[in-house]
């Protein structure tokens, strides 16, 4: 991220955010169950509400400060943070009740990456698992706040087959003035 997203995804507006807004509507009628993995948790704000919500959770983030400094904010708590790529998932086939991303899709370098993590997510699922998350609606600002970082937004048309295809057998996607939400279940 550059300086002035990793300020804005670190600020206390954007934690305000996230508690209020962001994931009550991602997550309004899911189930999270017991063993919860959180994909590119950046500086952690989603991840200090996550916390409270499953009696366990693993964040696994690829940018090593970040990950570094999110498991030290962490210590003693329910959450292990990991240094890792979301792409090549170093989990047990159905290990996780529930696996969730909040506004990182579009930090995914290619839309065959995003599809490598998205089948990733699908394995390291139990049966009947829920995959649920968000990200930002392409436009000229959000382009704007991503110059110089990888940007690849996520087209909302095209989400439900994607996700189809990377192993899930249901997919849900609809999107607000802000952004697109999105929950897919693990076949059975």
């Amino acid at each position: 991220m550059n300086e002035r997203h990793l300020e804005l995804c670190s600020s206390a507006e954007w934690a305000d955010a996230v508690r209020r807004w962001i994931i009550p509507w991602v997550l309004e009628g899911v189930s999270l169950g017991d063993d919860v993995l959180e994909i590119g948790p950046g500086p952690g704000r989603t991840t200090e509400v996550l916390a409270d919500l499953s009696s366990r959770l693993t964040a696994v983030e690829v940018d090593g400060e970040l990950a570094r400094s999110l498991a030290a904010r962490m210590t003693s708590t329910n959450v292990e943070v990991i240094q890792g790529d979301a792409t090549d998932l170093h989990f047990a086939d159905g290990r996780f009740s529930a696996a969730l991303s909040f506004t990182m899709l579009h930090h995914v370098p290619s839309a065959v990456d995003q599809d490598r993590l998205l089948s990733e997510v699908s394995r390291v699922l139990r049966p009947g698992g829920v995959f649920a998350g968000t990200d930002s609606l392409d436009s000229k600002e959000f382009r704007e706040l991503h110059l110089g970082d990888v940007c690849v937004p996520i087209d909302p048309a095209t989400l439900v087959d994607r996700l189809l295809s990377t192993g899930f057998d249901e997919a849900f996607v609809d999107t607000n003035d802000y952004g697109v939400r999105f929950r897919a279940r693990r076949a059975t």
